[in-house]
């Protein structure tokens, strides 16, 4: 494989911006995207707020530099417009974690159990579910549904088992999780938490609510296995705003993946940001490249479309989600 020099980076930069003019296109960087990625996007951020700006894009044209289901959610909510991803195999092994056909065995086994699931999901199983939700907002939307179906709604949750127990120890009621995880905060333990924070004493401590790649950290946090002092529970938007307020030389532990390092270190230069794990790295992220963003433009190949009908039942807990906030 051919490595990217430093000498061809800003050149390759400067041919997608040019092409992105030329096929009326909007670049969307997802911030566990490789830098020179997200240097050259027209909106970086979460999925959630990409997908928002794909809604609100003028252009007919989307390249999502994130994972399929992202692309997925783009389609769901721009389905007039053209959604490329510039690698097909950028899947996410939380997504693969249930099948549509999984869910809907899972519902004949419970009738009458109202579904959520997180948005780290397909777009088939995303249609087969009542609510979404985000890491950030998943107790406020588990709660919205105890209040409008009754406070012993059985619920069905899911994949991330990680967010189901953190959700579970906030409502402090138990539900029906399934049993899935991401391979990335998979690796984020309390050891290596507690061994980087040994190491820098008095830097703050930052997680990312709306990555599943934080939600073992967060449950860990609930339940006193990690020491809580100067743990901050951030979104990306606060993550950044936290950055630009930040003291001249503080230092600050990042739990999540390590891409939302860059962004952070761009925001706050005078700022020393560590990963609570170097390991934290999405390979499926880190499939989207420069060649492959360049190629996608240029050839408006690997689009992803979601069918009307799926897209129709998608949009509906999609749309919840959002209206709870």
């Amino acid at each position: 494989m051919n490595l990217l020099s430093l000498e061809n980076v800003p050149a390759l930069q400067d041919e997608v911006r040019a092409l992105a003019e030329q096929r009326d296109a909007v670049i969307l960087a997802h911030n566990y995207q490789v830098p020179e990625v997200q240097d050259v996007a027209h909106f970086v951020g979460d999925s959630l707020g990409l997908s928002r700006a794909a809604a609100r894009a003028d252009q007919g044209t989307i390249v999502f530099c994130g994972v399929h289901f992202m692309a997925e959610t783009a389609s769901v909510l721009a389905p007039e417009k053209t959604v490329l991803i510039p690698d097909l195999d950028a899947g996410c092994s939380l997504a693969d974690s249930i099948t549509a056909d999984e869910l809907r065995a899972w519902k004949a086994q419970h009738p009458g159990a109202i579904v959520v699931m997180y948005v780290n999901t397909s777009a088939e199983v995303k249609a087969e579910t009542d609510y979404c939700c985000t890491s950030s907002n998943a107790v406020a939307v588990v709660e919205h549904i105890l209040r409008e179906h009754g406070p012993d709604t059985e619920i069905l949750f899911g994949p991330d088992m990680w967010l189901g127990a953190y959700v579970e120890q906030r409502i402090g009621r138990r539900m029906r999780v399934w049993s899935g995880e991401c391979h990335v905060h998979a690796g984020i333990r309390p050891a290596d938490i507690e061994a980087t924070r040994a190491a820098h004493p008095g830097a703050d401590f930052l997680i990312h609510p709306e990555c599943g790649c934080s939600t073992s950290v967060m449950e860990y946090v609930a339940h006193g296995d990690v020491d809580s002092t100067g743990v901050h529970m951030l979104s990306t938007g606060g993550m950044l705003d936290y950055a630009k307020s930040a003291e001249p030389g503080k230092t600050a532990i990042v739990a999540t993946e390590t891409g939302m390092l860059h962004p952070l270190r761009m925001a706050a230069p005078d700022t020393e940001f560590i990963a609570a794990n170097e390991a934290a790295s999405c390979r499926y992220m880190k499939m989207i490249t420069l060649p492959k963003l360049r190629d996608a433009l240029l050839e408006r190949r690997h689009e992803v479309r979601v069918p009307a009908a799926i897209a129709a039942r998608a949009r509906v807990p999609i749309e919840r989600m959002v209206a709870i906030g």
